[in-house]
């Protein structure tokens, strides 16, 4: 494994660095701030998308064929962290990383010719119809009928924690369409316009006081058995081909960054004995932690970069750089909180809003802190409880 990059390697990144400086202009870099959770607001995701869409980089992970970059693992890698260590809004994952790769891998020439473009260019918004009231982690229990009449399946149930529903016009999720057997093999997946109806979206506000999240009801909802992608009762099969692209992703670069405003955060935070909070011996140990794992985790996508450009496998690593990802984020927000002291405890959705008229109270720097450490909390448990992930590293001892 080397460590050091080529000279073209670092020309492309070079190459990067110059678009972000240009591209990234202080309005987005305001929202990339703002942002306290994987999902950036809708307009300014949007927005950022529209950027990367004109320069041909929106999609570094899609084939050449379909819209991507040609780009290689290493790469695909400096872009993404680059990305993070510049701030730039995250892109809604939804549709890029998560249902376009299983419509390639799944779908017909018809759904790969009418949706991909459109994921691509943003006129398809995305959401994901997984989860259920009763149904999260044992996503097989899952209860949404899909009843077959004629060339339609007709909808029936409900879906929960669907992440800009209410911002989406299309979501893809699975239903059961069967009751006998094996509950794996009786589900299905299908793709579904958030405008049909009988579609009902209710806003879930979470403790951050943000809404992101959403139940989703579904009364006799009608959608096309064309929109199935794969065959019937073959859903559980395209949802294990999409987790494997959810789970991935880098980690380290995003860390990094979050280590960085943490200490500028305690640079100017007091401590009990009248110095800096980054004076103080406690501090400044869990501070040497952090900064010790986030290095242990960039190892280790080093190692997955390596293998993968080996075109070997990463295997479990990449559900150990969840869990190892997704724990030092969590220990990092803690310490956010720390510093940002009493100003933690303001609640100020309002002057999160990217452009708001509304002036913080206290520093900029802690008025997403709170936002943040509440959001992350879920970190550990989409994308896959890290207790799954764990079982998943264990089986592979």
């Amino acid at each position: 494994m080397h460590l050091s990059l080529t000279p073209k390697d670092e020309a492309f990144r070079q190459e990067v660095r110059a678009f972000l400086q240009e591209a990234l202009t202080p309005t987005l870099a305001e929202a990339g701030r703002m942002t306290t959770s994987v999902f950036t607001d809708k307009t300014w995701n949007l927005a950022w998308q529209a950027c990367l869409y004109a320069k041909g980089w929106v999609a570094p992970a899609w084939p050449k064929a379909y819209g991507g970059t040609g780009w290689s693992e290493i790469q695909k890698h400096i872009f993404a962290a680059e990305c993070a260590l510049a701030g730039a809004p995250n892109l809604s994952p939804m549709g890029l990383k998560m249902v376009g790769p299983c419509i390639m891998g799944y779908g017909t020439d018809a759904q790969k010719a009418f949706y991909l473009p459109r994921i691509l260019s943003g006129e398809d918004y995305w959401c994901q119809g997984y989860s259920e009231p009763g149904s999260g982690s044992d996503l097989a229990s899952l209860q949404l009928r899909a009843v077959r009449d004629g060339d339609d399946y007709i909808l029936s149930g409900s879906k929960i924690w669907t992440t800009h529903a209410h911002f989406a016009n299309r979501m893809f999720l699975l239903a059961r369409t069967r009751w006998e057997g094996r509950p794996q093999a009786g589900i299905s997946f299908l793709l579904v316009d958030m405008q049909t109806p009988g579609i009902t979206i209710k806003p879930i506000i979470t403790l951050a006081g943000d809404h992101e999240v959403n139940q989703v009801f579904f009364d006799e909802v009608r959608t096309p058995v064309s929109q199935r992608l794969g065959e019937e009762n073959q859903g559980w099969e395209v949802a294990k081909y999409l987790l494997a692209f959810e789970r991935g992703g880098s980690y380290a670069a995003g860390l990094w960054r979050t280590l960085s405003e943490v200490k500028a955060m305690a640079r100017f935070e007091p401590s009990g004995d009248g110095g800096a909070l980054l004076t103080e011996p406690d501090f400044r140990a869990r501070l040497c932690e952090a900064e010790i794992r986030i290095q242990a985790i960039e190892m280790s996508e080093h190692r997955v970069l390596s293998a993968l450009t080996a075109g070997a496998s990463p295997g479990a690593a990449a559900s150990m750089l969840k869990v190892q990802g997704s724990e030092a984020l969590q220990a990092l927000d803690e310490l956010a909180m720390i510093a940002a002291a009493h100003y933690s405890a303001v609640h100020q959705p309002q002057a999160r809003v990217c452009g708001a008229n509304s002036l913080p109270i206290g520093p900029q720097t802690s008025l997403t802190t709170s936002a943040r450490y509440f959001n992350n909390r879920a970190a550990s448990i989409y994308g896959g409880a890290n207790e799954i992930q764990r079982n998943i590293m264990a089986s592979n001892l």
